[in-house]
Parts: C-alpha cells; structure tokens; sequence
C-alpha cells in the first residue's frame, strides 16, 4: 500500500513539473467577461495610482492585491479589422466603472 501510494505521488510531482504553464495570459477567446480591455497600466488595488483613482470613484475593494485596469477600453473584435491594443490587453471581472478603471484584470493573449 506504502509503495503503491510513494509511485502515485512521485508521478504528481513529475507531471506537476513537466506540465508547461501559459506565461502570455489566458487566449482572449477565453473572456467571458467581453469585451476584451486595453488598459493603460494594470496595477495591485493598493498601489498609490489605483488607491487613489479607487478613493476618487469611491470604490471599495476586499483584496487590496486585485489587478486594476487603469483607464481601459474595449477592443470588440479579434482579429478583425484594426482593433488591437499596444498598451495591456486583459480581461477584467468588473469593467462597470466607463474606462476609468476595471477591476479584477488578468492579461490576455490576442494571438490566441
């Protein structure tokens, strides 16, 4: 049983560091928030140029560590015609706030 259970956790361990990671962002086909944003600068919540934009709007967050588009806008479709973004592509939980700021931003891959 002892042994049974050491070669399972041994192959874990091999699999978890021969399993390649995604370094570029998640593919932005993957948004399920859409539109895709293109931000200025994505920054921590507590970082002096979010805080202060978050106190202006008066927006409270619970994790001051949450990635915060700063002064975004959508890129409606992929691939097609000449949207793109050259600043930071993400895809952001909560873009209600018009551009100013969008919270929760992971970036994203337009490649993909």
């Amino acid at each position: 049983m002892q042994f049974t259970l050491l070669a399972s956790l041994a192959t874990l361990a091999t699999l978890a560091v021969a399993t390649p990671t995604r370094r570029g962002g998640e593919p932005a086909s993957q948004c399920n928030t859409a539109p895709v944003q293109c931000c200025d600068s994505v920054q921590s919540a507590d970082s002096p140029a979010a805080s202060s934009l978050l106190a202006l709007l008066g927006i409270v967050v619970q994790d001051v560590t949450i990635p915060v588009g700063i002064t975004c806008s959508p890129i409606s479709v992929i691939g097609v015609g000449g949207d793109s973004c050259s600043a930071n592509p993400v895809c952001c939980e909560d873009n209600s706030f018009k551009g100013v700021v969008a919270l929760g931003c992971v970036p994203v891959d337009l490649s993909l």
